[in-house]
C-alpha cells in the first residue's frame, strides 16, 4: 500500500504486531540477545486490544517447554502458572452417558503430565511486564491497519488505523490520524486469520492453492463452582455428543485456581450443514449430565470465542518474506490433537527474533531482498517441527473420514510416531472451510432447545460477559465486498448461515418493505473471532480491525 507522507513516522529495528504469546516472546528474546551481545536494538510491539491480554482467549493448558527456555527462572519471577495438571481424563460422550478411555490407549503425546492450567491472558500480561523491563516499547490500543511496502516489494512496516472517524468515515472532533511504524524487520503475530497476514500473503503471493488453511471455532466460559465439585488440576477432554460424527470438534474442562473451571468447545469450521450453530452446540454440550454435575450451583463469569488455525504444516504459507516473517498462530502452529499451540507460538516467536536479530547485527546473513531464510530453517531443526510433523495427518483424516474413523487412523499414526515411525506421506486438505457448506435445500434443519438460563444461555447474555468496548458510531469493520450477496445468494442458497456461525449475534436478516430482506450488521457485538471472514461461502465478508482498543476486554481467559 502507498505510504501517506503526512503521517507521523516512528522507526525501530524490530516491529512486532500482536501482543499474544508469540509476539511477546519475540520481543523478550530480541532484547535478551541484544543484552547478551552488548548491542543496542530498538523493539516495538503494538497490540490492538485495550491492554495486553484483553483479546487473548485460550483453553488453556500450557506445556512450559518454551517458557523454560525463554525465562528459566519464571517461578522466581512469579509467573501465573500456579495449577499443575494432576489428573488427565479423555472421554467419549453419548447424549446421556460417558466412557473414559483407558490411559494406555491414549498416544503419549496427548498426555498433559507436567503441564499447567492457566489463564493465557494473565500469562501475556506477565510477559508484557518482562518485555518492558527489558526495554521493549509496548503500545496497546493500536491496530495494524495497513502493510507498507517499498518499491522492491519489501515490507517496511505498518500503519495504524485512524481514530475518531464516524460511521460515515468523516472526521470527528476526536480524530487522530494513524501513524506509520517502520522497521528493519516486522514480525506478524496477529493470531489466527490476521488482517495484515491476509494482505501480505496476497500481495507477495505467499500461499499456494493446493492446501488451504483450515480452522476451528473455539468457545470458552469461565465458571466458579462449589468447592465440593472442584478438583484442582483436573483436565478433561471429550469427543462425541452433541456433534455428529461428520462434524469435527470436542470439548475441554479444566479445574484450576480457587474454584474456577474453564469449560470450552471447539467446532471444526469445515462442517457441511448450514443450519448448524457452533454456539448452540456448545450450549447444548453443557446440558450433558456429566457436565451439569460439575457446573451445578456455579456461576458463569466470562464468555468468549476465537478462531483456531488447524491446518498444520501442510497449510503453512511461506513463513519468511522480504522484510518480515509470520510467527505463532499467524503462521499456524496449533497441534490439533494435543489442543495446544502456545508452546509452539512462543518458540516460533523466539526463533523469529533470533533470525531478525542476527540479520540486523550482520546484514550479510539475510538475502539481498531481506528474507529471513534462517527462520524457517530453524523451525525445521527445532522441537516445534517434531511436535507438528508427528500429527500432520490427523486433521485431514478427521475431515475425510469423520470423528470416529478419523481418530482411529490418526491415533494409530500418533502411536507410530511415539516410536519414531513416521509414515512417508502427507495428506492434503482438499477444500477451504468456506467451500464445504451444502445448500439449505439439501440439508436437515437443526432445531435447538431454548436456553435454560442455568447451564445454557443465549448469545446476547453471553457477550454481555465479554465486556465489549466499541463505539457504535465508528466505521463498520465488517466490510461487504458486494452488499447484495448476503440476500441474493447466502439467503437464497444457504438460508443465511452467517446468522448461525457467528457466536456473537453480529449478523441478522431482517424483513423490510415489500416483504424484502436486508442483512443487518451489529458490529458493536463483535468479539473478533474472525469466523465470518473464514466461513462466508463467497468470501464476501472482510474482517478488518476496528478502531484501536475496540472489542472484548477478556478477564481470566
Amino acid at each position: 500500500m502507498k505510504m501517506n507522507k503526512q503521517r507521523e513516522i516512528m522507526n525501530y529495528d524490530i516491529l512486532i504486531v500482536g501482543g499474544g504469546p508469540a509476539g511477546l516472546s519475540a520481543a523478550i528474546k530480541a532484547k535478551q540477545l541484544a543484552n547478551q551481545s552488548d548491542k543496542e536494538i530498538s523493539v516495538c510491539l503494538i497490540e490492538k486490544g485495550a491492554e495486553v491480554g484483553s483479546h487473548i482467549l485460550s483453553g488453556a493448558v500450557i506445556d512450559p517447554i518454551a517458557l523454560n527456555e525463554l525465562i528459566p527462572n519464571w517461578k522466581e519471577k512469579n509467573a501465573p502458572l500456579k495449577t499443575k495438571v494432576t489428573e488427565d481424563i479423555f472421554s467419549l460422550l453419548s447424549k446421556e452417558k460417558s466412557w473414559n478411555i483407558p490411559h494406555w490407549l491414549v498416544p503419549p503425546l496427548m498426555s498433559n503430565k507436567e503441564n499447567y492450567i492457566v489463564s493465557l491472558g494473565d500469562l501475556c500480561s506477565w510477559l508484557a511486564v518482562q518485555a518492558e523491563d527489558l526495554g521493549v516499547e509496548i503500545y496497546s490500543g493500536f491496530a495494524g491497519q495497513e502493510a507498507l511496502f517499498n518499491d522492491k516489494e519489501e515490507l517496511i512496516g505498518i500503519a495504524t488505523g485512524d481514530m475518531g472517524r464516524d460511521s460515515d468515515f468523516k472526521e470527528t472532533v476526536n480524530f487522530t490520524e494513524g501513524i506509520e511504524i517502520h522497521a528493519q524487520f516486522t514480525l506478524i503475530a496477529e493470531g489466527s486469520r490476521g488482517s495484515l497476514t491476509k494482505i501480505i500473503e496476497k500481495k507477495l503471493k505467499l500461499r499456494g492453492k493446493d492446501c488451504p488453511q483450515k480452522y476451528g471455532l473455539g468457545f470458552k466460559e469461565v465458571w466458579r463452582i462449589p468447592e465440593n465439585q472442584h478438583k484442582r488440576g483436573l483436565v478433561q477432554h471429550s469427543l462425541g455428543w452433541p456433534l455428529n460424527s461428520d462434524v469435527g470438534g470436542g470439548s475441554f474442562m479444566y479445574h484450576y485456581g480457587e474454584g474456577l473451571v474453564s469449560i470450552g468447545f471447539v467446532v471444526h469450521l469445515d462442517y457441511k450443514n448450514p443450519y448448524l450453530s457452533p454456539f448452540d452446540e456448545f450450549q447444548l454440550f453443557k446440558t450433558h449430565p456429566k457436565i451439569k454435575g460439575v457446573l451445578k450451583g456455579g456461576e458463569r463469569m466470562s464468555y468468549g470465542a476465537r478462531a483456531i488455525s488447524e491446518g498444520g504444516i501442510q497449510s503453512w504459507a511461506e513463513l519468511a518474506f522480504p522484510g518480515g516473517a509470520f510467527i505463532g498462530c499467524s503462521a499456524g502452529m496449533v497441534n490439533v490433537p494435543r489442543i495446544k499451540g502456545t508452546h509452539n507460538a512462543m518458540k516460533t516467536g523466539m526463533l523469529g527474533a533470533e533470525s531478525a536479530f542476527k540479520s540486523i547485527v550482520d546484514p550479510q546473513i539475510s538475502t539481498p531482498n531481506k528474507i529471513l531464510n534462517s527462520y524457517p530453517e530453524a523451525i525445521k531443526s527445532s522441537w516445534v517441527w517434531s511436535d507438528l510433523n508427528s500429527v500432520r495427518n490427523v486433521k485431514p483424516l478427521l475431515s475425510k473420514y469423520g470423528t470416529w474413523i478419523g481418530m482411529l487412523f490418526g491415533g494409530t499414526e500418533m502411536w507410530l510416531a511415539s516410536f519414531n515411525i513416521f509414515l512417508p506421506w502427507t495428506l492434503k486438505h482438499n477444500l477451504a472451510d468456506h467451500e464445504t457448506l451444502k445448500k439449505a435445500v439439501d440439508s436437515k434443519v437443526i432445531k435447538y432447545q431454548k436456553p435454560d438460563g442455568i447451564y445454557s444461555f443465549d448469545k446476547l447474555s453471553s457477550i454481555g460477559l465479554s465486556s465489549i468496548s466499541h463505539d457504535a458510531n465508528q466505521p463498520c469493520h465488517l466490510e461487504l465486498k458486494n452488499i447484495s450477496i448476503p440476500i441474493t445468494f447466502n439467503l437464497k442458497e444457504f438460508d443465511s448461515p452467517e446468522q448461525r456461525y457467528c457466536p456473537a449475534g453480529v449478523y441478522e436478516v431482517i424483513r423490510i418493505e415489500n416483504d424484502e430482506h436486508k442483512l443487518q450488521i451489529n458490529s458493536q457485538n463483535c468479539i473478533h473471532c474472525k469466523t465470518c471472514d473464514i466461513k462466508d461461502p463467497t468470501q464476501n465478508i472482510d474482517w478488518v480491525p476496528p478502531e484501536g482498543g475496540s472489542g472484548p476486554i477478556y478477564s481470566k481467559m
